[in-house]
């Protein structure tokens, strides 16, 4: 039996103004339907309805993490720093860390991720090839020092995340593993009503090879990705990938240079030579690591540095400021060339070998033409580096792509040997000799697809959840006094009886047009109505994703319902 909650006791204040911070939708909805409240910047507390579909997310992934043989932990938020030293990400995550010190002067994080952790624990617990696979997952709270925390529980400092990984003694053992979870976090989003795409994606800091994301299309979403309208492809932005057909250069003039007096950007020397932005070279300076580098596009397209950051992880990139050509007189600010430099030179695919180009001639006021490359200069590193753009070729079919905004609401990774090799995860082997374990790693932000459901799925009135998840069943409106209160405390505790979760609003000294506001605000999918016709033993049922109404008696009503559950 399920206990009914009653309105009048629920530590929920429901507002009926956006907060005045509040830029997207579910941040806004969650505040005013009393299911967060914020405690500080990118901190939330979550009031006893948020707590239950915070609660009902994490169940689905249990139950689904659980059929496919993984096996639940909890280890420590609060993490040594040396782990996270010897893999490198003590340094790689930067100001993204949540660094303190205890009493003794020891250096700790607060995890933002746990590969490193659970690599020791496995290898502490498994010595031998009988022990694997393994897969171990946990639901915890994680912690980012985000900059510019923003968008409600989207993008908090603090965060519940449920993060898996598998270890297999072999390349094919992985697969497998990386199978059961795609295949597990497909039943898991279908289960929870999500609309979401699964993505080719970069690994960036956590390393490894195959990685790819679950993106829930929403205006709010913070990632860009592309789709292909005949199915054929889908990536987010930073993984789409171009390819250039051979081109013969054997055609092209000499290279030639050109005076050009102030013409420093694209527009500037199109427009001078009364040539189209994409057959000029763009070749913009950054930092890597310290030392400076040349990255060439097309004139008419942007280098996406996130993008170029990913590809060079875990190097900083950063761009060039003035104080850099200082002492450098080979650069030229403004007509930079690819030929004749004599630093690393990368290169987006578009810039192919046999291809021709207006480019700087290292020369002020000084441009040349027919630089073509392969002949005039060469590319030390290809990666894919422009931002893409609506209509931008699809990698398999050709057809122009799609963009969309998105919440990565899950990423999964085939890690190979990454974390392995650094902490010596061996087993002892069939054959009576080590073998050296290989991992995947696979989260899913528990908190962010709360924020993400709410997104796609509210309405102009409110919150709209759908059953699985939602903090109710149903949520039964007394619209009147005594009788109708009467009525609905009645109902509601004959629905618990029967096994629903019950919200009953009983509130004295509330108008039923605020009860009526208010349900379709918290957003539970049945709303049971005890009205005007309460005298005669009738109440309305209406759904509150469709609108739809219908009049029933209360043994109706109950019956209904609870064929629905």
């Amino acid at each position: 039996m399920s206990q009914v909650q009653r309105m009048s006791r629920l530590m929920a204040k429901t507002l009926r103004d956006d907060p005045a911070d509040a830029e997207t939708l579910s941040h806004k909805l969650l505040v005013r339907a009393g299911y967060v409240r914020r405690t500080s910047a990118g901190l939330w507390s979550w009031l006893p309805l948020g707590k239950k579909v915070l609660d009902n997310i994490a169940r689905v992934v249990r139950e689904e993490m659980d059929a496919i043989g993984a096996q639940e932990v909890l280890l420590p938020a609060l993490l040594p720093k040396e782990p996270y030293e010897a893999s490198g990400r003590w340094d790689e995550y930067g100001d993204l860390l949540f660094r303190l010190k205890d009493r003794k002067g020891g250096d700790y994080l607060l995890g933002p991720t746990h590969e490193e952790i659970f690599t020791l624990v496995v290898k502490d617990q498994c010595t031998s090839y009988k022990d694997l696979p393994v897969m171990l997952y946990q639901i915890q709270t994680k912690y980012r020092d985000e900059a510019r925390p923003r968008s409600g529980v989207l993008r908090g400092r603090e965060f519940q995340m449920k993060d898996s990984y598998s270890f297999d003694t072999t390349d094919e053992g992985l697969a497998e593993s990386y199978a059961l979870h795609r295949a597990a976090y497909q039943k898991i989003f279908a289960r929870l009503g999500l609309d979401y795409r699964i993505v080719s994606a970069i690994s960036g800091a956590m390393g490894g090879s195959a990685s790819e994301e679950f993106l829930a299309p929403a205006a709010a979403g913070e990632d860009t990705f592309v789709d292909c309208p005949n199915g054929d492809y889908a990536a987010n932005t930073e993984a789409v990938t171009f390819t250039t057909p051979p081109v013969d250069g054997s055609a092209h003039g000499v290279m030639e240079e050109l005076d050009t007096p102030d013409t420093p950007t694209i527009e500037t020397l199109a427009k001078f030579l009364g040539v189209p932005a994409s057959a000029t070279l763009k070749n913009l300076l950054v930092k890597v690591d310290g030392e400076i580098t040349a990255v060439g596009v097309p004139g008419d397209r942007e280098v996406d540095l996130g993008k170029l950051g990913e590809h060079l992880a875990p190097a900083v990139v950063e761009l060039v400021t003035a104080e850099d050509f200082e002492g450098r007189p080979e650069l030229v600010r403004g007509y930079v060339g690819p030929q004749g430099l004599k630093i690393r030179y990368i290169a987006d695919p578009r810039v192919a070998p046999g291809t021709a180009w207006v480019t700087g001639a290292n020369k002020a006021d000084t441009h040349a033409r027919d630089v073509v490359c392969g002949r005039d200069f060469e590319v030390d590193d290809y990666f894919d580096v422009v931002v893409v753009e609506e209509g931008d070729p699809c990698p398999v079919c050709g057809t122009g792509l799609k963009l969309g905004r998105a919440i990565e609401i899950g990423h999964i990774f085939q890690l190979g040997r990454k974390y392995a090799d650094t902490f010596q995860l061996d087993v002892l082997g069939q054959q009576g000799k080590p073998v050296r374990v290989t991992m995947g790693s696979y989260g899913i932000g528990v908190s962010r697809a709360v924020a993400a459901l709410a997104e796609q799925t509210a309405d102009e009135q409110g919150l709209c959840w759908p059953r699985e998840i939602a903090p109710a069943d149903v949520h039964v409106v007394a619209a009147g006094k005594a009788l109708q209160t009467e009525l609905a405390v009645d109902v509601a505790e004959q629905l618990a009886a029967a096994g629903l979760r019950v919200l009953v609003d009983e509130r004295p000294g509330v108008s039923p047009g605020v009860k009526f506001t208010d349900a379709e605000l918290i957003g539970v999918p049945k709303i049971l109505v005890a009205g005007r016709r309460a005298g005669d033993g009738v109440v309305e049922l209406k759904d509150r994703r469709t609108g739809e109404r219908e009049e029933l008696t209360v043994a109706e009503a109950v019956a209904r319902l609870t064929a629905d559950a």
